[in-house]
C-alpha cells in the first residue's frame, strides 16, 4: 500500500472497483443510446437524422473537456473534480430521462458529455497513483473491464431496455449508480496534498478556446461527415479547416505556456508518443469493429438489435477472463511482447472475418468476435503500463487525460472510417457486379433462366429482375464488409513496427505518486 492509500486508511483494492464503475457508466453512455435513436425520434416527434444530434452533442462536449481534465484536477483537486463530474453526470442523466422534447434532450446530453468527460482520465489517474508499480497491472485490469467491455455492453443493454421498457430508462439507470458512487468516493478517496489545499491558477481561456475549436469541430466532422458526403459539404469542409487551424493555434499556445491546459510537452517523449498512437488505434479497432459486426448481423443476416448485440457479449466475457491473467503477466513479460501478441491476434481475427458469407451461422460469427476480443487485454494493459511508467508523479493527471482522449477519439475515427469505407466499397462493388448483369455476358442468360425458374417467372419478368438486383446488392454489401475487415486487420498488423520506438521492459518499474 502506498502513501496515498495509507493516509486514506483504505486498501487500494476498494478504490479500484469504485473508479472503474464510474468510468464504466460514462463509457457505456457513449454507445447505449445508439440503438435507441429510432425510439427517441418517434417518441419526440423528430426525424432519424435530427435524433442523431443526441449522440453528437454528447461526443463534442466530452471531447472538449477530456484533454483539460489534467489541468482541472491539478487546479481544483482530483477528488473534488471527480465528485463534481459524477454529480453532474448523474443530474444530467436524470434530466435526459425527463426531457420533454428533442432540443431539451440534446442540451442535457451536451451537459452529460461535459460532466462525464472527466470520469475516465481522473479515474485512471487515481488508480495509477493508488497502487505501487508492481501492482498496477492488476489495477489496470479492473479499469480495463470498464474501458474495453463497456462499449460492448452498451448497445446490447440499450437494445434490451428499449425493447422491453422505455428509452428513457437508458439514462435513468445511471441515477442510483451515480448516487452510490458519490457516497463511496466521498468515503474512500482522499485528496492529494497540494490539491487538497485548493491551489488557484489563472485560467487560460485562449487555450481552452483553441481546445474547443480543434476538438469540437473535429468531433462534429467525424460524427456527421459520412451523412453530409464529407468534402462534398461546404459545412464539413469549413469545420475541417477550422479544426486544423485550431490544432495549429492550440499547439503554439500550449507549448508557450508554463502551466498549459493540455500538456503537449509529454508528446516529446518518443515512448509516450508511440503509446498515445497505439491507444488511438486500439480505440480505432475496438469501436470500428464493434460498429461493423452488429451492422453486418442486422443488415445481412436480419438480426434484431438485441440479437446482434448478443454476438458481441461472449467476447466481453473472454476479455474479462483474460484481463487478470494478462495483469499478472505484466510484471513477468516484456510489455512490447505482450502488445505484439495482442496486435497479431487482433489483426488475424479481423482477417479471418474476410471469410464471412451470407449464410454464416451465429456461432461462427460469435467465435470470431471472441477471438478478436481475446486480443484486447494484451493491448489495453501493456499500452497503459508503457504510457505511465516514465511519467513523473506530477504529470499523471495530464498523461491520463491524453491517453483517454486518444482511445475515445480513436473510436470516433474508427467508426467514421469503417462507415465511410463500407459505403464507398459497396458502391464500387455494386457497379462492378451490375456491369456483368446484362445480355452481352454469356453467363447471364442462363443465370436469369435459373432465377426465373425458381420464382416461376420468365427470365425478363419484373420479379426475376428485382430478385437478381436484390442479390447483387446483397453481394456488393457483403464484399464491402469483407473489405472493411481486411483493411482494419492489415492496419493492425502494420502497427507492430511501432513497438521499436518503445523501450524494452516489464511492468512495475514506474514512479509512484500519492493521492
Amino acid at each position: 500500500m502506498n502513501a496515498g492509500a495509507a493516509r486514506a486508511g483504505v486498501a487500494p483494492w476498494l478504490i479500484a472497483p469504485v473508479v472503474a464503475l464510474a468510468a464504466f457508466m460514462e463509457i457505456m453512455d457513449i454507445s447505449i443510446a445508439n440503438v435507441a435513436l429510432p425510439h427517441i425520434a418517434g417518441s419526440l416527434s423528430s426525424s432519424q437524422n435530427e435524433s442523431t444530434w443526441v449522440l453528437t452533442s454528447y461526443l463534442v462536449t466530452n471531447a472538449i473537456i477530456m484533454p483539460i481534465t489534467g489541468w482541472l484536477a491539478n487546479t481544483f483537486g482530483r477528488k473534488r473534480l471527480f465528485l463534481v463530474c459524477i454529480t453532474g453526470f448523474t443530474v444530467a442523466s436524470l434530466l435526459c430521462g425527463l426531457a420533454p422534447n428533442l432540443p431539451a434532450l440534446i442540451a442535457v446530453r451536451a451537459l452529460q458529455g461535459a460532466t462525464g468527460g472527466g470520469l475516465q482520465p481522473v479515474g485512471q489517474a487515481i488508480l495509477t497513483d493508488s497502487f505501487p508499480p508492481e501492482k498496477r497491472g492488476m489495477a489496470t485490469a479492473i479499469y480495463g473491464i470498464a474501458a474495453v467491455v463497456a462499449p460492448v455492453v452498451g448497445p446490447t443493454l440499450g437494445g434490451w431496455i428499449t425493447d422491453n421498457y422505455d428509452w428513457r430508462w437508458i439514462f435513468l439507470i445511471n441515477v442510483p449508480v451515480g448516487v452510490a458512487l458519490v457516497l463511496l468516493v466521498q468515503a474512500l478517496i482522499k485528496e492529494r496534498g497540494a490539491a487538497a489545499r485548493g491551489p488557484r491558477r489563472s485560467v487560460d481561456w485562449l487555450g481552452f478556446g483553441f481546445v474547443a475549436l480543434a476538438l469540437g469541430c473535429l468531433q462534429v466532422v467525424l460524427d456527421r461527415g459520412q451523412d453530409a458526403d464529407w468534402f462534398g459539404s461546404g459545412v464539413i469542409t469549413a469545420l475541417v479547416i477550422a479544426s486544423a487551424l485550431g490544432f495549429v493555434l492550440l499547439t503554439w499556445r500550449e507549448l508557450s505556456q508554463e502551466d498549459p491546459m493540455v500538456d503537449l510537452r509529454l508528446m516529446r517523449d518518443p515512448g509516450f508518443a508511440a503509446t498515445f498512437f497505439m491507444m488511438l488505434m486500439l480505440g480505432f479497432m475496438l469501436f470500428g469493429s464493434t460498429f461493423l459486426i452488429p451492422a453486418f448481423a442486422q443488415q445481412l443476416m436480419g438480426y434484431r438489435a438485441v440479437d446482434a448485440g448478443m454476438v458481441l457479449s461472449p467476447g466481453g466475457l473472454i476479455t474479462i477472463a483474460l484481463l487478470p491473467l494478462v495483469g499478472r503477466a505484466i510484471n513477468k513479460v516484456d510489455l512490447r511482447v505482450l502488445t505484439a501478441i495482442g496486435l497479431v491476434i487482433g489483426g488475424l481475427s479481423l482477417l479471418l472475418m474476410t471469410q464471412l458469407y451470407l449464410g454464416v451461422t451465429f456461432e461462427r460469427l460469435m467465435w470470431l468476435r471472441v477471438l478478436q476480443s481475446a486480443s484486447l487485454p494484451f493491448l489495453f494493459l501493456p499500452i497503459n503500463q508503457m504510457a505511465f511508467r516514465d511519467i513523473p508523479p506530477d504529470k499523471t493527471n495530464n498523461a491520463s487525460a491524453l491517453i483517454n482522449l486518444a482511445r475515445n477519439f480513436g473510436g470516433s475515427i474508427g467508426i467514421a472510417f469503417a462507415a465511410t469505407l463500407l459505403t464507398r466499397r459497396a458502391q464500387f462493388h455494386q457497379s462492378r457486379i451490375v456491369e456483368n448483369l446484362q445480355a452481352l455476358n454469356p453467363a447471364y442468360p442462363d443465370f436469369a433462366h435459373q432465377v426465373g425458374g425458381a420464382l416461376g417467372a420468365a427470365p425478363d419478368a419484373p420479379t426475376t429482375l428485382a430478385s437478381i438486383y436484390q442479390g447483387a446488392l446483397q453481394q456488393a454489401t457483403l464484399m464491402s464488409y469483407l473489405d472493411d475487415f481486411k483493411v482494419l486487420g492489415l492496419i493492425f498488423l502494420g502497427l507492430i513496427p511501432l513497438l521499436l520506438f518503445v523501450r524494452a521492459g516489464k511492468g512495475g518499474a514506474g514512479p509512484v505518486a500519492a493521492h
